[in-house]
Order: C-alpha cells, then structure tokens, then sequence
C-alpha cells in the first residue's frame, strides 16, 4: 500500500497522531492548513494525489455542543465537514474514511450493531449522526464506529493516572457501560480494511474483551499507580451531573458488537492488554 497516497484531515489529533505510526509517508494537515468547513480548501487540493481521505477530525466536547456555539462548532465539524468531504472522495474515486461514536444511539441496547437506527440523545450524537449518513454518499466508504477513545494527550485515563498521583478521591460514574477504544488499534483496524480492500460499510471497532464502567476503568488506573481501588467512589450518572449546566445525556450501555470487523480477519487487542501498555507508558514517563 502507497502510504503517500493518504491525505489525513485533523492530522495533530489523538487519532491523527496515530495514524502517523501506520501511515509514515501520508499527507497530514491540521484545522490550521486545511480549514475542513471550507469548500474553498476541497477545491484548492490536488485530488489526483490520493486514494484515500481519512477523517480525523471531530468535534468532541460532549457538553459543549449543548451551548449555543458549540452546538453550531458541532454540526459544522461533525456533519457539514462531513458531507464537503464524502462529495470530493465521491468525485475523485477517493475511498473515504470517517470515525463515528457510539453516541448515535440512545444506549438502551445491551450491545450495538452496525446497523441499528440511529437514536442519538445529544446535540454531539445527532451531528454524528449526520456525519454518518453524509460519509455514505461518498460510495466508497468505511466508516468506524468507535467508543471511548484513548490515545495520546488529554484522556480519561491520564486523567485518573494524574488524579491518584495528587492523592484526589474522584466520583466516577458507574452506570456507563462499555470498552476502551486506543488509538493505536484503531488506527491498525483502519490500515487492515484498507490494505485488505474489504467490503465498504460500518464497521464497530472498540477493544475486545468484556463490557465495564467507566469507575472500573478509574479503580485499575488507581491500582496501578499504588493507590486502592477504594479511593474510587461508583456514582451513577444522575448523581455525578446533579446540578450542572449543559450537560449532554449520556448513553448508558456502549458495548459495540465487534463481530463484523473480526469477519474481516481483523481482532482488536484486548482493552485490559492495551491498558496494562498504556499504564505502564505513563509510569516510564512518571519515573
């Protein structure tokens, strides 16, 4: 595979930066050189340059998107960007590739497939949902669908690592349910289905392994880093946002069913491996 072929739009990203492990010599650009809301930018590119456009980028503040700004930062990144992107790889026979969430469902499911309708709860879910269905008219598309993203940078799991550190007993919700998603995977999952050529579609990708709450996430962290796991209060999402402003519902079960990508010969590791890997990353940095 011709990795100079690949253009990566939000290229500083947790997932772009991965992605620059898999794809050494792509073409990446930030929201800085590429403004992706403008069709000025689409049309200033040489399209003959490519053979597949990967989206990275996304409007990911949750609660943000439920102000007045944010909820318009939302649909321009999340689903306007989106449909500029799917018309130029339509019309330039680029294969598209774009990232979902699990956050197009309401979470009332035990478990997610590609093809359940979407019933999305937020301001973010439904401008993802947008996305998804602006990506598909791309024609030649993968789309993944993805849940509680860890990569490089700011991320949940850090947080916990540096939170224990300072000695905080954090409130973490545990009636969220679901699996980590690492950049690293999913950034191995998108090169498979695109050095493979497998069938275009959705496809879910989280790390394998069993379904937890975001407190059991936050009590292995603590473990890890010496603490106990006691100093992990379990609150469940109503009491962790009582009396806050502009906060996002959540979906509650976020479990995604993985058998379609595994048919492609493709097995994420398992979220507990992965994490062992990234703990121990943050300890070797922390010494």
């Amino acid at each position: 595979m011709d990795t100079s072929r690949i253009l990566v739009l939000g290229g500083n990203g947790q997932l772009g930066t991965a992605l620059q492990s898999v794809f050494p010599g792509a073409t990446f650009y930030d929201r800085e050189e590429f403004d992706i809301t403008r069709a000025n930018a689409y049309v200033q590119e040489d399209w003959d340059k490519y053979d597949y456009l990967i989206n990275a980028a996304a409007m990911t503040n949750v609660d943000g998107a439920e102000t007045s700004e944010g909820r318009e930062l939302a649909w321009n990144l999340n689903a306007s960007a989106v449909a500029l992107m799917a018309e130029f790889a339509r019309a330039n026979n680029i294969t598209f590739v774009h990232v979902s969430s699990d956050y197009v469902f309401d979470g009332t499911k035990s478990s997610h497939v590609e093809n359940e309708p979407f019933t999305p709860l937020s301001v973010y879910g439904a401008s993802k949902a947008a996305g998804d269905i602006a990506a598909s008219f791309a024609h030649n598309y993968y789309i993944l669908r993805t849940t509680w993203v860890i990569g490089q940078g700011k991320n949940f799991v850090h947080t916990m690592w540096d939170l224990a550190h300072r000695d905080i007993k954090p409130s973490v919700v545990n009636d969220q349910i679901g699996r980590l998603t690492f950049t690293a995977d999913l950034a191995e999952a998108i090169k498979h289905l695109c050095e493979t050529k497998a069938d275009f579609g959705t496809y879910n990708l989280t790390n394998d392994g069993d379904s937890v709450s975001w407190a059991d996430f936050a009590k292995l962290v603590y473990v890890a880093a010496g603490k106990s796991a006691n100093d992990v209060t379990g609150v469940t999402t109503d009491e962790y946002y009582a009396g806050k402003e502009n906060i996002a519902p959540r979906p509650l079960q976020s479990e995604l069913d993985l058998a379609k990508i595994k048919g492609t010969g493709f097995t994420p590791r398992n979220w507990r491996d992965a994490l062992d890997e990234y703990l121990a990353q943050l300890a070797s940095e922390s010494a």
